[in-house]
């Protein structure tokens, strides 16, 4: 199965990503807690069902997105006192000025 294949695979993101991610991951859960509290004030059986399978799917997507970010490893920032030569290199990976 891929899944289990992929679960012991490390991914190394930057750590832009990984902020990224776990801004996210507050925001889901942040609105689980909110459409969960107002379930109080629906009326219709069908809109509390809907409601909670919005919550249950807002509390799924943090946590797969929690247990990717255990199984990765953050980037290290490039140090200040090393100079880069990205900058030099084209997309062929060829330093741009020499021709």
């Amino acid at each position: 199965m891929a899944t289990s294949c992929a679960t012991h695979e490390g991914f190394e993101i930057s750590p832009r990503f990984r902020l990224s991610l776990e801004e996210r991951i507050a925001r889901l859960e942040k609105d689980a807690a909110y459409d969960e509290a107002q379930v109080e004030f629906l009326d219709d059986i069908d809109h509390v069902r809907r409601q909670m399978r919005l919550v249950a799917v807002q509390r799924a997507e943090a946590l797969r997105m929690r247990l990717f970010l255990d199984r990765a490893t953050t980037r290290p920032l490039p140090r200040k006192d090393q100079p880069s030569d990205a900058g030099n290199r084209s997309a062929t990976g060829r330093n741009s000025d020499r021709r």
